[in-house]
């Protein structure tokens, strides 16, 4: 069976020799698209059994040229770049590689919380984490490691999910919180790990923002789509001491920027997943997960229903 590796973002040299010496070895045959279009994309896919992608976007006229798709898994965690209801509607597996790039993440939200906290160096005084409140917003994988990161700071960890038992956060240390008000309210830090959903989407403006203590800082390393830009700028507006540092550009970037100068702080692009150690682990995980389902259909990551 043929499986396509397509990234307009290529992995890493050693992810890809990873990945051809794994495929290679399970006797499938491995046909490798680098910083390809979508012209690219639809020609290769067409006679493709499994698909292994990076934030290239899958949608369903990707899929209608691919009557032999029988599975899709995104290396990394975050899979709103792909159709997921055409997915079902042609009967092919998306899976996702959680866990792999998490620590990378969880590393990068202390890497912007220090530069806030320091004046992003600017030979001011700042301010120390120890004794300061964090708090996360999903305890996921990512959640999980900010949290373990956390610890060596000293701080006090509170988190919010529902989707997670308050014995499991409370055997970790972390205090279960389940109003998202409080969550915003009783932290100096809060942490965004939630998906971009229906629900999630627009989700964090002004209301909320507005309720941190003197001096808060909110990070986000999970979607842009989760921020109302209005709110959040209106809040940053209204309140001098807030900051705001993420690893998703703003749709007005450039205005954030402008009003409000060393407050805010965006990577020039996605880079949480962007070391070496999570490519590799992520590149080689969904070839493992693409090969298992050819298999024998196992889906343990599998996003789609």
């Amino acid at each position: 069976m043929k499986i396509l590796v397509f990234t307009e973002k290529p992995f890493a040299p050693n992810a890809v020799k990873a990945i051809e010496n794994t495929v290679n070895a399970s006797g499938n045959e491995l046909e490798l698209v680098e910083m390809g279009t979508r012209e690219d994309l639809l020609a290769s896919v067409k006679d493709a059994d499994g698909l292994i992608v990076r934030s290239d976007k899958i949608d369903a006229a990707v899929m209608d040229a691919a009557p032999r798709l029988k599975v899709i898994v995104r290396a990394g965690a975050g899979y709103d770049n792909i159709d997921l209801d055409a997915a079902t509607q042609h009967k092919i597996c998306v899976m996702n590689t959680p866990g792999q790039n998490s620590n990378a993440v969880a590393e990068l939200v202390f890497g912007m919380v220090v530069m806030m906290c320091r004046n992003q160096y600017n030979g001011k005084s700042g301010s120390e984490l120890k004794g300061k409140n964090l708090g996360i917003y999903a305890f996921g994988q990512v959640g999980r490691n900010v949290a373990r990161i956390a610890k060596g700071f000293g701080m006090n960890i509170s988190a919010l999910d529902k989707f997670v038992d308050d014995a499991v956060m409370e055997a970790e240390g972390v205090k279960p919180i389940h109003e998202v008000e409080r969550l915003f309210s009783d932290n100096d830090f809060v942490s965004l790990h939630i998906p971009a959903t229906a629900e999630t989407r627009g989700s964090i403006g002004y209301d909320l923002v507005m309720k941190m203590p003197k001096g808060g800082v909110l990070v986000n390393t999970a979607r842009k789509e989760v921020i109302d830009e209005a709110g959040l700028m209106k809040a940053l507006e209204e309140r001098p001491d807030l900051r705001y540092v993420s690893d998703i550009k703003p749709d007005t970037a450039e205005e954030f920027e402008k009003k409000f100068g060393a407050r805010v702080f965006f990577t020039p692009k996605k880079m949480g997943a962007q070391t070496a150690e999570a490519n590799f682990n992520a590149g080689v995980a969904a070839a493992e997960q693409v090969i298992a389902y050819l298999k024998d259909g196992w889906n343990k990551y599998q996003v789609n229903r």
